[in-house]
């Protein structure tokens, strides 16, 4: 042990302090134009449930068409326009079976959008939305990319807490073994 004698008379440099680190701000929150749907930094909540995004795999929308409806008012539009042109109704009940069937058909056409989360271990949760698929892809493309974001981010915390948990283990031997040398005799 050195002695009072061997000390330097100045106090010892402090370390330089460290840059402080400036986070990014957060997303900002995202909502659907009819408000079904909103996403924050760490959340997605549909139609008032919430779904934590490290609980999510991923989110696809897929455009689907009402085929029932599309169908029927294929056969409507055809069974009328057939019966008119073979003069089994008159004009004015096949002007409108043929205005229903189109109706129909275009009903049909129009269809809605099925929003699907894949939770981790989980089954899938299916919503469907109406109106136009591009806004609803928007959407889901930013949700996946802010997913990803997150499982990153939990990836590199459990990595630094596993480094750290390392080398607490490693300098804790480390001592161990260095007591263990002065403590037997030579």
């Amino acid at each position: 042990m050195p002695s009072n004698e061997q000390l330097p008379a100045e106090p010892l440099p402090l370390p330089p302090e460290p840059a402080p680190v400036s986070l990014p701000p957060p997303p900002p929150t995202l909502r659907s134009e009819n408000g079904r749907l909103e996403l924050t930094a760490d959340s997605l909540t549909v139609n008032g449930q919430r779904y934590g995004l490290l609980e999510l795999e991923g989110v696809d929308v897929q455009p689907v068409r009402w085929l029932l409806w599309f169908m029927l008012g294929g056969l409507v539009l055809a069974g009328f326009t057939l019966a008119f042109l073979q003069n089994w109704v008159r004009t004015m009940p096949a002007m409108f079976g043929m205005a229903t069937g189109a109706l129909l058909l275009a009903y049909g056409n129009r269809g809605s959008n099925r929003l699907r989360l894949h939770r981790l271990g989980r089954e899938a949760v299916y919503y469907s939305f109406p109106g136009a698929s591009e806004q609803w892809l928007k959407l889901a493309a930013e949700t996946n990319r802010r997913i990803r974001q997150r499982h990153d981010e939990a990836a590199q915390a459990a990595a630094a807490i596993l480094q750290a948990e390392i080398e607490a283990a490693q300098a804790e031997a480390d001592q161990a073994a260095d007591s263990d040398e002065l403590s037997t005799p030579s």
